[in-house]
């Protein structure tokens, strides 16, 4: 085994030694859960009692709002950004449609594609739950040469698809029959609870995954080190005796 084979070893064994995430923190926490929801509600109430210009721009001021406080605080910018874009885009669309429901219609769409996505990555053997998590993590894509791993992955990816193809079949029918207020429930339900349980799954095929790779690293031949042959072999030589010539 090489030098760089040794770091890349010692790099497994200091992500294995890290402690995995809570199923909280990784939906990103309480706070998460509060700013993913909070535009929603701001946009329903304030469409409610003021109409949808103010509904629009009271949106649009909320994640502003929470974009800042993200920055102010130090956390992640990332899911604030794309919480902030998604927003923009969402009463983009209200805004050219003139209705509420509108509102709602991006994330309908980006649900359908998000299931495809999906299903795709499991028909070309490539799960998005496997190729996310260990890229995010750097351990490799030693998943997919074992089969039950990949397979555990296949499973956690599905069920992903199942969320976001649940959510556009109950979002479209809701948007069709113009229940505004149902979307927007329907919108936060659908959200993190239902994400929740799918993440139940990508955690059950993580530590699966994890726990076979384990044993399959600790039942594989010991290669050894070029210390260990130069060592073995001045052992050898040394005790060799010596021939005349």
């Amino acid at each position: 085994m090489t030098e760089p084979a040794k770091d890349e070893q010692a790099e497994r064994d200091e992500t294995e030694e890290k402690p995995e995430p809570t199923l909280l923190e990784q939906m990103g926490g309480v706070s998460g859960l509060f700013y993913s929801s909070l535009p929603v509600i701001v946009f329903v109430l304030a469409n409610a009692f003021f109409g949808l210009t103010v509904g629009i721009w009271a949106a649009v001021g909320s994640a502003v709002a929470i974009t800042v406080l993200r920055v102010v605080r130090k956390e992640p910018l990332q899911p604030a950004i794309s919480g902030f874009f998604g927003v923009a885009i969402a009463a983009f669309i209200a805004y050219r449609t003139g209705s509420a429901k509108g509102f709602f219609l991006f994330g309908i769409w980006t649900s359908l594609a998000y299931c495809a996505v999906m299903v795709v990555s499991v028909l070309a053997r490539w799960p998005l739950a496997g190729v996310v998590w260990n890229l995010l993590n750097r351990t490799g894509t030693d998943w997919r040469k074992d089969k039950p791993s990949r397979f555990g992955y296949d499973i956690a990816t599905l069920a992903l698809a199942a969320v976001f193809a649940a959510r556009f079949v109950v979002q479209r029918w809701l948007y069709n029959e113009d229940y505004t207020g149902w979307l927007a429930f329907a919108k936060i339900a659908m959200g993190y609870p239902l994400y929740a349980l799918a993440l139940l799954v990508v955690v059950w095929a993580v530590r699966r995954s994890d726990k076979r790779l384990k044993a399959l690293r600790e039942a594989a031949p010991h290669e050894e080190t070029d210390a260990e042959v130069e060592e073995r072999l001045r052992a050898k030589y040394s005790q060799t005796p010596a021939t005349e010539a």
